[in-house]
Parts: C-alpha cells; structure tokens; sequence
C-alpha cells in the first residue's frame, strides 16, 4: 500500500516508526498509509529549512518571484490530477475541488507580486544631510499547520507569501488527506525552488508540538477549530514565537422581509451545502427576521432541496460528497438528533442518505432544521456539515444581536433589497467578513482573511497585504553622511528637527 511521506530539504522520505490510515471517505476504505514525523524527523525539516535560509534570504525578490510565476504553471498544468487526489481523500466533488485550487493559486500569483510587496519606505532629508527609509525583512524559519478541509488551498495561504518575504517555510499538513499537499509541494521544487527552502513534515500533535517548541521556528501560522487554534497560539506565544491561529466559526444569515427570496436560497444551498458544509465559511444559521419571510425561507428550502446530489467525488453531477470520517459523521448526526430531541423541527432530513454503490462511504445529506433556538447545542456549536438551522426572530436588531452574541465572529451575509439595512448592517455587526447578498464573502487574494472574537487568535489575518506583514520584520534606518568640514558640537537634549 502506498505510504504517504515527507518532503524534507528537496527529498521524499517514507520511512516511518508510526503510520495511520488515509481513507478514501466515499468508499469508506482505507487508501494508503501517511507517515507520522516523529521529534527528530520534524527537527531535522526545521534544520534543513535553517541552513538554506541565508542563501534564500539573500535571493533578489524577482527571482524568487520568479520561482512562483513557474510554480503557478506547474498547478495549472497538474490541476487534473491535484484534483484527483483531494476527491480521493478529501471526497470533494471535482468542480470543488477545482475552485479550491484555482484560489490558492490566486494567492500564487499576488506572491508573484514581491518585488512589489516588498518595497519599503524611504525619506529624504528628514534633518540636514540625514534620510531615513524602513526596509521589510523575513523572519527566518516559519512554520504552517493546515487543516482537512482545504489540503491545497489553505497551505497555498500561508507559504507562497512566506518564501516570497524570503522565509524558509516547514509545513504540517492534515493526516487525514496528505497526499495533494505533499503533491503541490513537490511542484514547487520542480519550480526550481532550491532544497530546504520547503518542507513538508506529516505527523500528529508530537510534530505540532515540536514546531510549536524549537526555538529555530519564529512564527507559526495555524487554520483549524477553535480550540486547537487557542491552544496553538497559547503555546507559540509563550515560546516566544509570532502566531495567527484561525479558529472555527457559526456563519449566520439574515434573510430579510424584502429579500429576493429565490435569489437568497439559491445561494443559501450552495453556501450551505457546498463541500458538505465542512468550511469555515459555510452558512449554517439563516435568521429569518418575520414568520412571513420564515414560511417563505423553508417553504422554498425544502423545494429547492429536493435536487440536492450527494455522491462521490468521481460524479461531477453530484453537488457534494461525503464528510471526511466515520467519526465525523457520526457527529454531525448527533447534532441534528440534539436538535430534534430540544425542540427544533427537522424539515429535510439527511441523516441515512442513499448512495448506491457507495453505501460505506461517510455520507451526510443536506438537512434543514427549522424553529432552532439559541439555547440548543446544535446552534451554540460548529457543526460543519450539510446542515442548515433556521432561527426565527421579529426584528433585524434582534437578528443583529444574535450575531453579535455569538463567541464566533467569521462570516456573515445579508439578503436584503434595502440599502440602508445593508449599511447599518456592515457598520454595526461584531464579525471579520460580512457580504450583502454575496454568502461566501471570502476576500480574495490581494485582501486578508480573517474573523474576529474566538474565530482569529493574533493580530493580522491570513493572506494578501496582512501576510507580508505576519512574514517580515519592519527595519528602520536613519543615516547621515556629513558635508565635508562641517562638525556638530555635543549635544545632549533628544534630537529633534529644529
């Protein structure tokens, strides 16, 4: 059975003490073996990525611009088969999976952008024969742990902007579906990237740990549940280490008396649905502000569900797949059972879908549950999968503040025809990404990422203008070179331009 290794200073190595299985989660079946790095193999990633940091370091920006302009080819040529792989082990449906990659190579091409990025600022005369300019410098070694549910695009989030600031970058994907990761890395050396600049270590909380704790790692960058991400930022913090840990969220919607109701769900299913709601953006709570715009939203719900395709990834007609394990299935399940057995009404049901040929595989259809209270497990709680709430309030304020209350605060939409709604709503609401009829408002790859409250762990968001900043240090210099002849007697007061 193939093993699934790691890529450490420009070489593949499969040899481990301790494997787990990869699971192919539409069949239900065990598809390799990934090896788990244990301290010495991550320590030798974090030595290797130390000792090709001077030479990357000193490279001018365009050439390593350069490096991800080959890069962005090679992902666009080997997209097919990316693809493949993230359907195999992910169970992402092939149109998916396609969008997932064509945004993380977005994040390519703004890294292409260094030269750029990285210009600093500079001034002139700031006192006589005196300039002063700030020059933008990496860090050294960082680190990056990314989660299941993008293995390419959230890696792509963090390591082309590192390696373009002139970082070496050692990168701990998810265990559960390695191999397009490891897959995209191994394009980048073929890129031309020299050995040790990238490295990718496969492993467990033993090789979370190590990275968390070698003194060579300056920064970590984290995307994952919120507890992991509070426990991520807590450790890399006090090992003296920069961190930006993004956690997990509970999306609402508000569906307003004057919204396009065939508009809004249209894209309240895909939003909701989409990746079988196994994303930090999925919508999973509309607020329905009136039982008037309620009965409309579940009437037209229940409708437009009934063509939901859940299947494997190799049906393109299929709209979303399985979740990524048994256990997780069996979670998202008992999330729509504590709904039911609180109170709420279970409208579509898709706890025991029907896949045939499939019938292994760790399916969850899409379900809508109505008359969700904010007292409820299931609506306190990030359920990421195919499950939609609907909670019912009287007023936008009240559905406002059901956001604002929230310990999350990721992403948020409106459906509204009014444009005053709309204002209010973008000025007022506690959350990091919020769109106006838009119900994925992920920003795209020359903005940042980001949530607030316990969605976001540090101070600057992923990707775009943010990440230059996360991966650099800001240098100022002031410099004088005096005219000939002329000397400045001793002066003890704090300088200042006289």
């Amino acid at each position: 059975m193939t093993i699934v290794g790691h890529l450490i200073n420009g070489r593949t190595q499969t040899t481990a003490e301790r494997t787990q299985p990869v699971y192919n989660p539409s069949t239900g079946e065990v598809s390799a073996q990934v090896a788990l790095a244990s301290r010495s193999t991550v320590e030798e990633a974090i030595a290797a990525a130390q000792a090709a940091f001077p030479a990357w370091r000193a490279t001018p920006p365009i050439k390593r611009a350069r490096i991800m302009f080959r890069f962005k080819e090679l992902l666009e040529k080997n997209a097919d088969r990316i693809c493949e792989l993230i359907g195999q082990e992910h169970g992402k449906i092939r149109h998916d999976a396609m969008g997932e990659l064509q945004r993380g190579i977005e994040n390519v091409e703004y890294a292409c952008g260094a030269p750029e990025l990285l210009k600093g600022e500079h001034s002139r005369n700031v006192g006589p024969d005196i300039d002063a300019w700030s020059e933008f410098q990496p860090l050294g070694v960082v680190a990056g742990i990314t989660p299941f549910n993008f293995p390419a695009m959230v890696p792509l989030w963090m390591y082309p902007s590192a390696l373009v600031c002139g970082n070496c970058f050692v990168l701990k994907p998810s265990e559960r579906d390695p191999s397009s990761t490891l897959l995209i890395a191994q394009l980048l050396q073929e890129a031309g990237l020299p050995d040790g600049v990238m490295n990718v270590v496969n492993g467990d909380k033993e090789a979370v740990d190590t990275l968390l704790e070698d003194q060579r790692v300056q920064a970590v960058s984290f995307v994952g549940s919120t507890p992991i991400a509070e426990y991520i930022y807590s450790k890399a913090s006090a090992n003296g280490k920069r961190c930006q840990a993004l956690g997990g969220a509970k999306n609402h919607a508000i569906v307003m008396p004057d919204a396009d109701m065939d508009n809004a769900v249209n894209q309240l299913v895909g939003a909701a649905f989409g990746s079988s709601g196994e994303r930090c953006m999925a919508l999973s709570v509309a607020v329905a502000v009136g039982d008037a715009a309620a009965d409309a939203l579940i009437s037209k719900m229940t409708e437009a569900m009934k063509n939901l395709k859940v299947g494997a990834y190799c049906d393109s007609d299929n709209d979303f797949g399985p979740v990524i394990t048994r256990e997780h299935q069996e979670k998202v399940i008992g999330h729509i059972n504590s709904a039911e057995a609180q109170g709420a009404t279970v409208v579509v049901d898709g706890r025991q879908p029907k896949v045939a040929g499939y019938e292994n595989g760790f399916f969850v259809g899409g379900t809508l549950i109505d008359h969700v209270t904010p007292e409820m497990s299931s609506y306190r709680q990030e359920i990421f999968g195919p499950v939609l709430q609907v909670v019912r309030v009287k007023t936008m304020e009240e559905a406002m503040q059901l956001i604002n209350d929230h310990e999350y605060g990721n992403g948020t939409c409106i459906f509204t025809r009014d444009g005053e709604a709309a204002r209010y709503f973008t000025d007022h609401i506690q959350v990091g990404m919020v769109g106006i009829n838009v119900p994925l408002p992920v920003p795209v790859a020359y903005h940042s990422f980001g949530g607030w409250k316990r969605s976001l762990f540090g101070d600057l968001h992923a990707y775009g203008p943010d990440s230059i900043r996360f991966y650099t240090r800001r240098k100022a210099i002031t410099q004088r070179w005096p005219s000939a002849g002329v000397r400045e007697g001793v002066e003890f007061s704090m300088p200042t331009m006289k």
